[in-house]
């Protein structure tokens, strides 16, 4: 890839920080996160005489989508960065004020020096598939939080009233949002194809198959099994010094919550039902690890099934033997 202008994005909800570096300057802009903020940015980088430049946002909540699909439609080159990554090079540059301006021109220069992979936007029945799947867990989470309400003890007939007809509405509307996701992958065969592969893997069912679907959309771009784990944070993270510091290995969390959390109770159910994940863990328990370490080590060898099966196109096979061990 050429070495192009590079342009740091600093993305909250109602604002985007823009600092683009020229010729060892930097120009700095706000613009609003909304459509024609997006095109205010585009065309201020046609008044600046950039034609292409790479621009580089935090890998963080979803605000940035918008405004990357914009960038990269007018074929900029987009890439999302680790915030764990950019820490750590601010770090290297002793960079001590934190303000949204000093993120943008830290991303600037991040962008600069490390010419990060640029990043391919998910097909659009991926995009459509994971909003779906986003919704119905919104819905989940609101649905819990009036059978809450419902179970702290209300005692007055209309607010019980209410809350029971909330929690209905709520039901009808999640069972409408899961058939639009059902007929979803009905209307793309290839997707459904890759959702009977996740399938077939014991400890995921047909939920988890569809939200692994929506939150792993660029799996192909992963060159191994590892990349995936380290996108999820699920790789282990040691702290050994000298003779003193021998600190438990933890994970290193330095991904994709959403990944993680969504892995947590299939890895539980995989840890018995699952041969490959049964005889794995069976095997760290007998070496004495602990179980908390244990379950991680099950989310990890878990998504390197997932990776497999997708990568392969052949179902889950309980008498497959991988090359090399994973390291818990």
């Amino acid at each position: 890839m050429s070495l192009l202008p590079a342009l740091g994005l600093d993305i909250a909800k109602a604002k985007l920080d823009a600092a683009l570096l020229v010729g060892g300057q930097v120009h700095h802009r706000v613009f609003a996160n909304t459509p024609a903020g997006h095109a205010e940015l585009l065309a201020w980088l046609g008044q600046k005489g950039q034609a292409q430049v790479h621009v580089c946002l935090e890998a963080t909540g979803t605000y940035g989508e918008a405004v990357a699909l914009a960038l990269h439609a007018a074929e900029h080159v987009v890439s999302y960065i680790n915030p764990a990554r950019l820490k750590a090079f601010g770090q290297t540059t002793m960079t001590r004020t934190k303000t949204d301006k000093t993120d943008a021109i830290l991303l600037a220069r991040f962008c600069e020096a490390h010419h990060p992979a640029p990043w391919t936007p998910p097909a659009p029945e991926l995009r459509e598939l994971q909003a779906l799947v986003r919704r119905v867990e919104s819905l989940q989470q609101m649905r819990q939080q009036e059978v809450n309400r419902l179970a702290s003890g209300v005692t007055l007939a209309a607010v019980q009233a209410s809350l029971e007809h909330m929690i209905a509405l709520l039901d009808d509307e999640l069972a409408k949002v899961q058939q639009l996701i059902h007929d979803h992958l009905d209307q793309h065969p290839g997707l459904k194809e890759q959702h009977a592969l996740l399938d077939s893997i014991p400890g995921i069912g047909d939920t988890t198959a569809t939200a692994l679907l929506a939150e792993l959309p660029n799996w192909q771009t992963f060159a191994s099994a590892r990349e995936v784990a380290a996108q999820a944070g699920l790789t282990p993270k040691q702290k050994l010094s000298g003779s003193s510091v021998h600190g438990k290995p933890r994970l290193s969390k330095t991904g994709s919550a959403r990944l993680r959390k969504l892995l947590y109770f299939p890895a539980v159910v995989a840890k018995t039902h699952n041969p490959l994940i049964k005889a794995f863990c069976d095997r760290l328990l007998a070496r004495g690890k602990p179980m908390m370490l244990v379950l991680g080590a099950a989310m990890r060898k878990l998504l390197h099934l997932i990776y497999g099966v997708l990568k392969s196109g052949k179902p889950f096979d309980p008498n497959y033997r991988p090359a090399a061990k994973i390291a818990a």
